[in-house]
């Protein structure tokens, strides 16, 4: 979980820190050169800077996933079994789902039994899926996963959810500049104007951290929604009963690890196992048992 949450703020940083540079060769910061607060020019550069970042890791989702997870994509005209088989199902879920352009399928090592989907647009998806979930799972649990993340390209949440990073990441930066300014008391104290920066920076990095905090709660809570949502919609495409079983499967083998999974990929895991109290709140996905009873209910 540390190494995940490192690795995460490590990549943003160093795709804010870029975005950063761009704002300030346009000169859209200069609320940072005067005692002064700019507030239209501060909130253009957040809006710039938090949807930024959210887009350009949404642009290179497909690339990086396949890099760090070594996905090898299978050829449309590919002879072995278990590759045809994969593409048809992911093929016929597609156009069951309506989607216009069907998905790049693919596979990677892993001996947990994962799938994903990610990609910049529902023209642009990747559909991926771990040999431990492909040697574990019955063909009707394969087919409920498949489901499962078809759904969510065609609920378009990855999008969906980079427009909700991005207005988070907004906020969070306007709103930590805006109270470091009214606390550090930078604009009363100019003659003291290196005392007042240094305690302003200090405070916004405070409450950039108690913002970012508050927001990926808000993230988190969606993030979960989606969970339930694509839940159905695979139940709607591959059955009700073949997605209740892949659950039940997976929920039996969430505790096998893969030493070798790079951490920063774990997010675009199809499960995660239960987190205990208010950790809870922090978690991407449901718990597999609510997920299995909300179908059941259903």
């Amino acid at each position: 979980m540390v190494k995940r949450v490192v690795l995460f703020l490590a990549v943003n940083f160093l795709v804010v820190l870029m975005i950063s540079l761009f704002t300030s060769f346009l000169n859209l910061r200069p609320y940072l050169q005067a005692y002064g607060i700019d507030y239209q020019s501060l909130l253009i550069f957040c809006l710039i800077w938090g949807f930024g970042g959210a887009f350009i890791s949404l642009a290179l989702s497909r690339k990086m996933a396949k890099w760090l997870m070594g996905v090898r994509v299978i050829d449309l005209h590919a002879k072995d079994a278990e590759q045809r088989t994969l593409l048809e199902i992911v093929h016929k879920l597609s156009k069951k789902a309506n989607l216009t352009s069907l998905p790049e399928v693919g596979i990677f090592h892993s001996n947990e039994p994962n799938a994903f989907a990610t990609g910049p647009s529902k023209a642009r998806s990747l559909v991926a899926v771990s040999t431990g979930l492909l040697s574990r799972m019955n063909p009707i649990e394969i087919e409920g996963v498949i489901a499962h993340e078809i759904t969510h390209i065609a609920n378009g949440d990855m999008v969906t959810m980079t427009l909700l990073q991005g207005v988070v990441n907004a906020f969070v930066m306007f709103l930590s500049r805006v109270f470091a300014y009214a606390l550090s008391g930078l604009g009363r104290n100019r003659q003291q104007g290196g005392g007042s920066m240094m305690s302003y920076y200090l405070f916004t990095i405070l409450f950039e951290i108690v913002f970012m905090v508050l927001g990926s709660l808000v993230i988190a809570a969606y993030s979960r929604y989606r969970e339930y949502r694509a839940d159905a919609g695979g139940a709607r495409l591959a059955g009700k009963e073949a997605m209740i079983s892949a659950l039940k499967t997976l929920r039996v083998l969430q505790e096998i690890k893969d030493p070798k999974q790079n951490p920063a990929m774990a997010a675009f895991k199809i499960s995660h196992p239960s987190r205990p109290g208010l950790l809870s709140l922090f978690a991407t996905h449901p718990p597999l048992e609510a997920r299995i009873e909300r179908l059941s209910r259903g």
